[in-house]
């Protein structure tokens, strides 16, 4: 299966659902266009209010439709940017990807992966039990986030659905994805 992107989605306010787009911009070193987390410094409310000059490592959040079917299977019902994700995508082990990988996305768009989502309460505020469900354990009982990763823009572009992804792994040694 070639990688794809499943659906964009967009909001200009901090709510917690991001409804779909027929395409949305990436605007480098910044994030999504018109996007309420679009900035060179964090825009997450939780991380602003410890420290609103940290740098955003989190202007674009990725979640493949893999894990919303997942989630169907255990009785959640979840579509694309109903979990805050900007970008939806199939045929990517997005969990499996390091620090640093480069994604192409259509004709231009670069996103840098900096880290994985860490699941909050508000995925529970929208339908309970959410977050314990985007959690697991592997067999040595380290924490599993399945809730996507985070990167930032390093080139412009504008995407949409049915737009190919491209996967740049970056140099050796490579280092796992740890939260962001």
């Amino acid at each position: 299966m070639s990688a794809v992107v499943m659906a964009v989605s967009q909001s200009a306010t901090h709510t917690f659902i991001k409804p779909n787009h027929a395409s949305i911009r990436l605007v480098t070193g910044l994030g999504v266009a018109d996007d309420a987390h679009m900035g060179v410094t964090v825009k997450h409310r939780s991380r602003v209010a410890r420290d609103p000059n940290q740098p955003n490592l989190r202007q674009v959040h990725l979640i493949h439709a893999e894990l919303h079917e997942e989630l169907r299977g255990a009785g959640f019902v979840v579509t694309a940017g109903q979990m805050g994700e900007n970008v939806t995508t199939r045929g990517v082990d997005l969990l499996g990807l390091f620090a640093g990988t480069r994604l192409h996305l259509g004709e231009t768009a670069v996103i840098e992966v900096t880290g994985l989502r860490n699941p909050c309460v508000q995925l529970d505020h929208f339908q309970p039990g959410l977050m314990k469900a985007v959690l697991g354990r592997d067999e040595h009982g380290n924490v599993i986030r399945k809730a996507g990763i985070m990167g930032v823009v390093l080139t412009d572009g504008e995407i949409r659905s049915g737009d190919p992804i491209r996967i740049e792994l970056p140099p050796e040694p490579r280092q796992s994805l740890e939260p962001v």
